[in-house]
């Protein structure tokens, strides 16, 4: 049998009594000798692409919903410095008058870290104590607790890094004077012979790669 002119066809689709769906799983026999399977599948085809344009469009919209990017979580080193810099920024609120960041020197920075001994939990022993150089004492005593130098240093180096991710210069950074790095280093020195601990440096490995970072120990008190 011939086949009709497609917009002949179009024209008996139409004058059916009820609208026929043409979908992808639609092929109705009794059509095929009026129509012929190509105009069957070129019909198909053209409804199957009209609908997923629109599902295209339709979602469109909810993609930025659906995949957005939940922020990062901070790291415990991020956050712990955001803390650290918010603790030196209320200190220096509270000062009488209160001292301006861009003030700020080393002499306020060693003051802070005076100020943060009297939450200390070390155990520092004075000279005229029986347990003084002694890492384990087998009795308390009345010697005072401190900050330990391990924490400190770390401390020091988180404010450091802080205050030049806030704007600070790093030629004018108070937290690199060279008088911070003198009182560390007699904070170490104080605590190893009140501790009786030895500061030694880390010896390199004879099978250490070149590309490897050697840097010295930290010691950290309990």
């Amino acid at each position: 049998m011939s086949r009709l002119p497609l917009d002949v066809n179009f024209m008996f689709l139409h004058s059916l009594p009820s609208p026929i769906p043409f979908t992808s799983t639609f092929n109705p026999p009794n059509l095929l000798p009026y129509l012929g399977k190509e105009n069957l599948i070129c019909i198909d085809r053209n409804e199957m692409s009209s609908e997923r344009g629109k599902d295209v469009a339709e979602g469109s919209s909810r993609i930025p919903g659906d995949h957005q990017q939940q922020p990062a979580t901070p790291s415990r080193y991020e956050s712990q410095k955001r803390r650290d810099w918010n603790t030196f920024g209320q200190y220096l609120k509270n000062q009488r008058p209160p001292v301006p960041l861009s003030q700020c020197n080393c002499n306020h920075v060693l003051d802070f870290l005076r100020y943060l001994d009297q939450f200390g939990k070390t155990k520092v022993h004075l000279q005229g104590c029986m347990f003084y150089g002694q890492p384990e004492p087998p009795a308390p005593c009345t010697c005072p607790l401190r900050q330990a130098w391990g924490s400190l240093d770390a401390l020091i180096g988180r404010l450091r890094a802080a205050y030049e991710e806030n704007g600070g210069s790093p030629e004018t950074n108070p937290f690199a004077s060279g008088a911070i790095r003198v009182y560390l280093r007699e904070v170490r020195e104080c605590q190893a012979k009140a501790r009786g601990i030895p500061f030694k440096k880390k010896k390199k490995k004879p099978n250490q790669g070149k590309g490897s970072d050697e840097s010295s120990s930290t010691m950290q008190f309990s």
